[in-house]
């Protein structure tokens, strides 16, 4: 029978497992309106089992919530509280802390989460099927009890209301008690034994669900952390990640696992970690490596034993002659000018030999790229601008500018790694780009002291003439030009083009250590 509603009652209790506010739950509705990939999942399931849907949200609030809280089994509506047992064991399960690291508070890891235990809910979805149809007898069976025993209140109320038209006596002030009820002993029994044989089924398929509970939790973990790092290994925070909508997250996330170095991801986070713990190792205001102590008046290179002396007033005199004699302990270094002011200009040699294969089978391209983008990050710790250059034969050439009071989009980063001209090499026409770059922001932002990488796995020639430029703009504009050979060694020999370009030069022979550039991001 229907209620004031016009609506057929329903059974009594929760129909979601997790404890969550509108809010929460808006979040969830949302992020199912944006994605295709829940959105087929959850057809895909409704269509041979009922109530996935509720499974999904389940699943998804459980790995969102800040503190997720599972309801107590008898706060459930009995059809749903096979949904229940799963999301507590999901919550049980060892990897789940793990997994809310990369989730909690993150609707689109969450989701993936979800998707991640796809494969695992539809298994035991399939095999735990008579154990959900048996929650649905109880359920129907709670829903009839309910049936006569509302039916008989009704007689009773249209009987009294007759009564009392016609002018009749009502002997009891509860006619419901009447014949009518009769049914209700027999058919609340029989929801009892129902609910009995449901709860029996539960508890015998209890072992099944939490493995693959635990399953569906480590496949999860694993998926989520592979994404996270693969967007670390790209420069992508989690600030970043977190402000970027839905769609455009999923297509970076998809055109990352499948891109021209998706194979390398692990290559460029190891560089650009590399990198980080090199510019942590700089010693500010020093020159080069340090090889010591020395002594002398250079105020900048001052011991802190030696500053130590004009806090006691007796001594300050003491350090002023010491200063006035050139006598002051300072730190001694060797090696390369201080770091550069302006722009750090990367020219990546992108022809068709950088596909040749090194160690581990990491191609020279991929080197080459995931170096470049560590300095990418290099300029942008240093506020530097910097410009990403590829190179092959002389008439192919692609410049990526990144200023540096501008943020780096991601689109424009993957470009630039995964562009490809192919061909010969020719060392001129990239070197040119690069130091006419470096004179235009001289000559409007007056930075001089750039910094220019030469990439390259080949050694060519260039023209007197072109040298002679190019030495006059070296000696203008005071910028350094540093050279990885990779897997060339006869680029690095004595007499080489590169040798003689070079400020400082270096072979790459082993593609699988990155340490190999290590100084390079201590000097530049």
């Amino acid at each position: 029978m229907a209620d004031s509603t016009g609506q057929e009652p329903t059974e009594p209790g929760h129909t979601g497992a997790v404890a969550a506010d509108p809010y929460d739950r808006i979040a969830w509705r949302d992020l199912y309106a944006r994605s295709a990939a829940l959105r087929e999942l959850a057809a895909e399931l409704a269509a041979r089992h009922a109530h996935t849907t509720d499974l999904l949200a389940d699943a998804f609030l459980a790995a969102y919530l800040a503190a997720p809280r599972v309801r107590e089994a008898a706060e459930m509506a009995p059809s749903r509280r096979f949904n229940r047992e799963v999301v507590a064991e999901l919550a049980a399960s060892p990897g789940f802390a793990a997994l809310r690291r990369e989730t909690a508070g993150d609707p689109y890891a969450a989701a993936l989460a979800v998707l991640a235990e796809a494969p695992a809910l539809r298994l035991l979805l399939d095999r735990t099927e008579p154990v959900r149809e048996a929650a649905d007898r109880a359920a129907e069976a709670r829903r009839s009890a309910g049936r006569p025993a509302r039916t008989a209140g009704e007689t009773a109320r249209q009987a009294g209301a007759t009564a009392g038209a016609l002018g009749a006596g009502v002997t009891s002030a509860d006619g419901a008690a009447g014949p009518a009820s009769a049914p209700a002993a027999p058919a609340g029994q029989a929801a009892s034994r129902a609910e009995v044989a449901a709860r029996q089924a539960l508890e015998a398929a209890t072992p099944g669900i939490r493995a693959a509970a635990r399953t569906a939790t480590a496949q999860a973990v694993r998926v989520t952390r592979e994404e996270a790092a693969l967007m670390r290994a790209w420069g992508v925070g989690h600030g970043e990640l977190e402000r970027m909508p839905y769609e455009e997250r999923a297509r970076l996330a998809e055109r990352l696992r499948t891109g021209r170095l998706a194979r390398w991801a692990e290559l460029i986070g190891r560089f650009r970690q590399m990198a980080d713990g090199e510019r942590a190792r700089k010693v500010e205001n020093a020159t080069g490596e340090l090889i010591g102590v020395t002594l002398g008046d250079d105020l900048s290179r001052v011991l802190p034993s030696e500053l130590a002396h004009l806090g006691l007033p007796e001594l300050r005199a003491v350090f002023a002659a010491r200063y006035a004699a050139g006598e002051l302990m300072l730190y001694d270094s060797r090696g390369e000018q201080t770091t550069g002011q302006g722009a750090v200009i990367a020219c990546v040699d992108t022809s068709h030999s950088m596909y040749e294969e090194g160690p581990g089978g990491i191609t020279r391209e991929a080197w080459s790229k995931a170096c470049a983008l560590a300095l990418l990050d290099q300029a942008r710790h240093a506020r530097r601008d910097f410009v990403g250059i590829l190179f092959s034969a002389a008439d192919k050439l692609q410049v990526f500018r990144f200023p540096a009071d501008r943020p780096a989009p991601v689109e424009q980063v993957l470009e630039f790694a995964e562009t490809f001209l192919g061909g010969g090499t020719s060392y001129q026409r990239p070197l040119s780009a690069a130091a006419a770059l470096l004179a235009e922001e001289f000559d409007t932002a007056a930075r001089g002291r750039g910094d220019i990488v030469l990439i390259t796995d080949d050694e060519c020639g260039v023209t007197e003439q072109w040298t002679r430029e190019w030495q006059e703009a070296r000696h203008r504009l005071g910028f350094r030009l540093f050279g990885l050979a990779v897997g060339a060694p006869t680029a690095t020999a004595s007499g080489s083009v590169l040798e003689a370009l070079c400020d400082n030069l270096r072979p790459i022979e082993d593609l699988t250590d990155v340490r190999a550039a290590a100084d390079l991001f201590r000097l530049i």
